[in-house]
């Protein structure tokens, strides 16, 4: 069973106008005990994202100084940001997003790959923002219930393995003909959410993945 961005998400969108001042940023992310917060325009589609990071330019970018032109692209970016009145003028644009059918797992190789911790949820029609998704949101595939995940693995490889589940560790035991059965089973096991790790008690009479050592 493949497990969705909608099975897990928050149904809150945490979110700000474009117009919305520092003040107001600072309010919502207090509010939400969160570190971003996306940025949405009139009809609520996200055109940017602003971060903790962001704000903290407002403290440590003190000096307004004008913009050279030995300043690197990321510095003037920063300097403008710590000078930035509104959500607009701090944001990081544009807004990466998921939709609700989107797989937690696409989802969390985007967070992992982009270094954020939150996405915002829009439909898929409208474009508007329905929701956010967490990081621990994605890590809740991990609490999954031993029987349902067992269940799962059971429609996944058939009846004739046996399977224990301990807290999302993965125990297979059954025979198959040939080496590199064993192997893309357990992989096809290991890509289930949910799933923190495999053991393989497998037995094979048959091992077609050895190689031959070189020719002197």
């Amino acid at each position: 069973m493949t497990i969705h961005v909608k099975d897990v998400m928050g149904m809150v969108a945490i979110a700000v106008l474009e117009n919305a001042s520092f003040a107001d940023i600072l309010a919502a992310m207090k509010r939400y005990a969160v570190g971003a917060v996306t940025v949405i325009d009139a009809d609520r589609r996200p055109v940017g994202v602003i971060s903790q990071d962001d704000l903290i330019l407002k403290e440590i970018d003190t000096v307004r100084h004008p913009v050279t032109i030995f300043e690197s692209t990321r510095t003037r970016a920063e300097h403008r940001k710590a000078a930035a009145r509104t959500a607009a003028e701090l944001m990081t644009s544009p807004a990466i997003t998921v939709t609700p059918g989107t797989p937690v797992k696409d989802a969390a190789r985007t967070m992992h790959d982009k270094r954020i911790k939150q996405l915002p949820v829009i439909d898929v029609i409208t474009g508007r923002m329905v929701g956010t998704l967490h990081e621990a949101d994605v890590l809740r595939v991990f609490t999954r219930p031993a029987e349902e995940l067992r269940s799962d693995i059971r429609q996944l490889i058939g009846s004739g393995f046996s399977i224990t589940v301990d807290r999302g560790v993965v125990t297979i035991g059954g025979h198959v003909e040939r080496s590199s059965q064993a192997i893309a089973l357990v992989e096809r096991v290991r890509q289930l959410e949910g799933v923190v790790d495999v053991i393989s008690e497998l037995t094979y009479p048959r091992d077609d993945l050895f190689l031959a050592p070189p020719l002197m």
